[in-house]
C-alpha cells in the first residue's frame, strides 16, 4: 500500500518551567499519530468499480485524465518552480515512451513528483496533474478513482505502479520533524514572558515557519503553500502552530507585536523576519528560495 504525504503530527518541542521546577526553561518532547493518507494498490484479480465523483466536492476545475495536458518533468529540483504546482491533488506519470506508469494522490504534489524523479528517472519523464481545490479525503480519493476508472476503461488494465505487490512505485515517505510547542498547556504558570521564549526560538533555529495548523496537516491555504514550498526546497525547518491554543496560548497576538507583522505564516530565517506567503512564494518563483536559505 502506497503512504502519500504522512498526516502524523509529531512530537513537539516545549519550553516551559513548571511552578515547582527551577526558573531555568526545560525542554520536552511528547508525541501524537493521526491515520495516514494512502493510495490503494490495485488488481485486476477483482473487477475495480469506481463511484463517479461528485460535482459537490471535486473542484470544477478538475479535469479527465485524457483532457489534462501532459507535462514534461524537469530534470533539476531548482528547475521545479513555477512549473509543477505546491498543491493537493492527483498526478499521472508517464515514461519516455508516454506509458502511464502510475496514478497517485498527494497533499504537495510538486514534492511528490520530485521524489519520483530522484528515485525513478528513467520512470518519470512527464506528467499529468489536477488540483483539487477542496482537499478533504473523500475529495482526493474520488479524484483519484475518476482517473484510475478512466484508464482502466480505456486500456483494461491497471498502471504498473498500481499493481497489487508493487514495490517499485510503493515507498515509504520520510516522517516529518515534529512541530514546536512554547509551553505545556494553559496549566502551567511561564517563568519568562512568552515574547523572550519567541525571541530563543527564532535566534536559536536557522528557519522558523509559525503556521496554520501543523506542518503535516496545515489548516489554511497560505501556510500550506509555505510548507510545500519549503519541504519542496529541502528546507531543515522548524514549525509553530499558531492555533494552537493549549501549548501556544496567546502565541498569535504577542507575535504579531514582536515581528511588526500582522499575518500569518511567518517565515524567519537566522531570527530576522522574512515575511509570510506571498514573499516566501514570489522569491521561490524567482528561483531565489535556494540563496535565501544558505545564509
Amino acid at each position: 500500500m502506497a503512504t502519500i504525504n504522512h498526516l502524523s503530527p509529531p512530537p513537539s518541542l516545549r519550553l516551559f518551567s513548571p511552578q515547582s521546577s527551577q526558573n531555568t526553561p526545560t525542554l520536552s518532547f511528547y508525541s501524537h499519530s493521526k491515520p495516514s493518507l494512502t493510495c490503494p494498490s490495485l488488481s485486476l484479480t477483482k473487477p475495480f468499480i469506481a463511484p463517479k465523483p461528485r460535482a459537490s466536492v471535486i473542484a470544477s476545475a478538475f479535469k479527465s485524465l485524457s483532457e489534462t495536458e501532459l507535462v514534461t518533468v524537469p530534470e533539476a529540483p531548482d528547475q521545479f518552480a513555477g512549473k509543477l504546482p505546491l498543491d493537493s491533488g492527483v498526478y499521472a506519470v508517464f515514461d519516455s515512451s508516454g506509458d502511464l506508469q502510475f496514478i497517485g494522490l498527494s497533499r504537495n504534489i510538486a514534492a511528490s513528483i520530485l521524489a519520483h524523479r530522484k528515485s525513478l528517472p528513467e520512470l518519470c519523464y512527464s506528467v499529468k496533474v489536477g488540483v483539487v481545490n477542496e482537499p478533504d479525503r473523500t475529495a482526493l480519493t474520488q479524484a483519484w478513482k475518476s482517473w484510475m476508472e478512466e484508464h482502466i476503461k480505456a486500456t483494461g488494465k491497471v498502471p504498473t505502479g498500481n499493481e497489487k505487490g508493487n514495490t517499485t512505485w510503493v515507498r515509504q515517505a520520510p516522517k516529518k520533524k515534529p512541530d514546536l510547542r512554547l509551553t505545556p498547556g494553559r496549566h502551567v504558570q511561564l517563568t519568562v514572558p512568552l515574547e523572550e521564549l519567541i525571541d530563543r526560538l527564532v535566534k536559536e533555529n536557522k528557519v522558523v515557519a509559525f503556521i496554520k495548523g501543523s506542518r503535516s496537516a496545515p489548516l489554511c491555504g497560505f501556510s500550506q503553500r509555505v510548507v510545500g514550498i519549503l519541504e519542496n526546497e529541502g528546507v531543515d525547518y522548524e514549525s509553530v502552530d499558531v492555533l494552537d491554543e493549549e501549548h501556544n496560548n496567546g502565541l498569535r497576538e504577542t507575535l504579531k507585536k514582536y515581528s511588526n507583522w500582522p499575518t500569518f505564516p511567518q517565515i524567519f530565517v537566522n531570527g530576522e523576519l522574512v515575511g509570510g506567503c506571498d514573499i516566501l512564494t514570489s522569491m521561490y518563483e524567482k528561483g531565489e528560495i535556494a540563496g535565501l536559505f544558505k545564509k
